[in-house]
This record gives C-alpha cells, sequence and structure tokens, in this order.
C-alpha cells in the first residue's frame, strides 16, 4: 500500500484511501490533501515522490505550481477590498484603471471581469511565453483592446487574463501588486504557505509539475476562441519549470502551495469570513460569492458553468447544495467548500492530467469528504 502521511480523523478514512488508490493506480505521482470542518483540520495528509524518478518524498512543506486554483485566491483579495467598501463590483473597471475604458470598453464593470464574462478572454496582441511576467505590457494590452464578444452576455473562461484583470484593479486601488498584497494581508495573518510569485529562497521545497502532451491542435479554426485565449502565448505546463515563471506574479495561474495551504485560505469563506481566528470578511462579503453573473454555455470551454462572484457555483461541471463554491487548475489541482456544511476540501498534486477544469482524483476526494460530513 502506498505510504501517506499526515493526520486523518477516523471518519474522514475514505479519504486518506482515495489518495492512496491514486497513489497505487499511477494517476498520482505525488500529492496533498487537507479538509477543514468549522475550520479544524480533519485531514492533512500527503504522499508518494516529488518526481517520477522517486528522488525524494513529497514532504509536510513540499509545494508545487496549482495552476487555476491560484484564481481563488484572486477572488478573495477583491472580496476583501469589497467588503471594506474600496471596491464596487458594479462599478465601471475605468473607474479605477482609467486606460481600460478604450475600444469601447467604458462600461464594463469589475463583476465581468470576476465571473469571465468581459470578452478578453486572450490577448489580441501577439506575445511570447515570457511577456506573461511583465505585468505592464500584459495589463496595457488587455487596457487597449476591444472584447472579442459583447460583455456581460456571456462567460468565455479568462485563463490567463482574469489574474491580470482583477490584479490591476487591486493594484489601482491599494498602490501594491496583488501578490504582495495577498502576502500581507492574507498569507501572513493566516500562516498560510501560499505564494503568488515565489522567493528564489523557496525553491528547494517545490516539487515540478509533471506537465501533459500538448495537444494537437493543427486541424483546429484559429478564430476558435479557445484557440485564441489558449494559443497566444501557448500555455504549456513546462512554463512552471522556469524561474522566470516562478518569480513573476500571474495571479491566475502561477501560485505556488500545498494543500494545506489552500485550505487554509480559502476556509476563512466556509468560515463565513474568518479563520484561525483571523476575521478577513464580514459573513455578507462571503455570500457576494453566490451573486450569480453567469449561467450556461462557456464560449471558451464550451460547457456549461455557472459563475458567481469570481467562483464556479454547484450545477453540471460540479454538482453540490446551495452555497457550493469551487475552482480547479490545469491539470487537476481542486478546491471546494460547501458553506452549509462549513466544508473546505482542497488537493494538490504534481502530475497534471490534460484536462483543463480538473478530473475524477480530485473529484473522488471530495466526495469522500462530503459523505464523511454527511455520515458522521
Amino acid at each position: 500500500m502506498a505510504e501517506v502521511s499526515g493526520h486523518c480523523d477516523d471518519r474522514f478514512e475514505g479519504v486518506r484511501e482515495a489518495l492512496v488508490e491514486n497513489l497505487e493506480k499511477g494517476l498520482d505521482v505525488g500529492a496533498s490533501v487537507a479538509v477543514l470542518v468549522d475550520g479544524e483540520p480533519v485531514v492533512d495528509i500527503w504522499g508518494g515522490s516529488v518526481d517520477e524518478e522517486g528522488s525524494a518524498p513529497w514532504a509536510a512543506d513540499t509545494i508545487t505550481n496549482v495552476w487555476s486554483t491560484t484564481k481563488t485566491m484572486t477572488f478573495l483579495c477583491a472580496l476583501m477590498l469589497a467588503d471594506r467598501g474600496e471596491l464596487d463590483f458594479s462599478a465601471p473597471v475605468a473607474r479605477y484603471w482609467p486606460e481600460f475604458a478604450a475600444s469601447g470598453k467604458e462600461d464594463v464593470e469589475v463583476r465581468h471581469l470576476m465571473a469571465h464574462t468581459a470578452g478578453l478572454s486572450g490577448w489580441t496582441e501577439p506575445l511570447e511565453p515570457e511577456d506573461l511576467a511583465d505585468w505592464e505590457k500584459c495589463t496595457s494590452a488587455l487596457a487597449a483592446q476591444e472584447p472579442w464578444w459583447e460583455p456581460g452576455t456571456a462567460s468565455g473562461y479568462h485563463a490567463v487574463t482574469q489574474g491580470y484583470l482583477i490584479g490591476e484593479v487591486v493594484r489601482r486601488i491599494t498602490g501594491t501588486t496583488i501578490g504582495q498584497w495577498f502576502a500581507t494581508e492574507v498569507a501572513g495573518p493566516l500562516g498560510a504557505d501560499f505564494h503568488i510569485g515565489l522567493p528564489e529562497s523557496e525553491d528547494g521545497r517545490i516539487s515540478f509539475v509533471i506537465p501533459p502532451p500538448l495537444p494537437d491542435v493543427s486541424g483546429l479554426d484559429p478564430d476558435d476562441l479557445l484557440l485564441r485565449t489558449f494559443m497566444n502565448p501557448r500555455i504549456d505546463g513546462s512554463y512552471a519549470l522556469e524561474p522566470w515563471w516562478r518569480r513573476a506574479e500571474i495571479p491566475a495561474a502561477n501560485g505556488q502551495g500545498n494543500a494545506r495551504s489552500v485550505a487554509t485560505v480559502q476556509s476563512v469563506i466556509a468560515g463565513g469570513g474568518q479563520a484561525r481566528g483571523v476575521r478577513l470578511l464580514s459573513e455578507a462579503g462571503c455570500e457576494r460569492i453566490f451573486e450569480e453573473q453567469s449561467n450556461g454555455k462557456d464560449l471558451v470551454l464550451g460547457m456549461n458553468i455557472r459563475f458567481g462572484m469570481g467562483y464556479g457555483l454547484s450545477g453540471e461541471l460540479l454538482p453540490g447544495g446551495p452555497r457550493t463554491c469551487f475552482w480547479g487548475g490545469y491539470g487537476g489541482s481542486l478546491m471546494v467548500m460547501d458553506l452549509d456544511l462549513k466544508l473546505t476540501v482542497a488537493y494538490v498534486m504534481n502530475k497534471m492530467n490534460d484536462g483543463l477544469v480538473g478530473d475524477t482524483r480530485g473529484a473522488g476526494i471530495m466526495l469522500a469528504a462530503v459523505a464523511a460530513v454527511l455520515g458522521g
């Protein structure tokens, strides 16, 4: 049986078994799982290796790139500013970022950025991969360009651009970058080992992701929104192996952490605005998440998705209770919260699947956690 370390309450044995099964079947190489109920950690486990060669075991403080699970941290920053009265989700983006009004975007609202409905799922200006480390270039290009569809009418997954869009609004309000603001206002107070922009001093703890094969897109229409979103620059899992990627602040995609740190931060939501004795949001501030912004076929991903204020809401993509919210990352990482159950579940791994919106590994762990809570 695959060895799994850490703590797991007896009634959550099904969660541990799910991780063990993933490791034994080779679905996972190294991974971590965390579950909190009513703010208390009931599962904090990890297992496997930091690489396919098995050169070292995944340790308690191992971290890895969680891809779009990073977005949940970006959402929390925006929710906090809204709760403090510094950000109005219904205000035009241009109120905070005047240059954004160019090319017919004067009426695009902040909530459109939060819910992928701004029509800016990719860049029109050609970009090289390392341009993603150039904040000014990425944000200026988005401010200047025309939307690809009418803002507010439908979601189209803003895979990488969302972080720059929300992050620039945060920067205009706070005077500091979103990575720095997150570190000071969120990760620091909670003691959470999560980073948007990783210091070089932490590189020794990284389990580098194992990227999936890149799909063959040669036969697809170059004007397809999926291609336009993911091919300029082409999103490649191997970027996470590069120092330029880790040092940059790419707040939709390059967060580094593990299941414990992801769950620690996001348990603020499941806890009605507080975790570890630290209050970051009011209860009303948490409820903003459930203000539905779009519900239908996503123009980029081609599947039905229901978005609230930032987070995905329970529906066809992820069934759950009426106050369930979630998001996951390219390759398989997953973050789920059920506010009625006061449940937070996080799964972070190094072996990337080729799916863009999660897979059965994280889903199995989440279902085992829910079953334990409902049965206990």
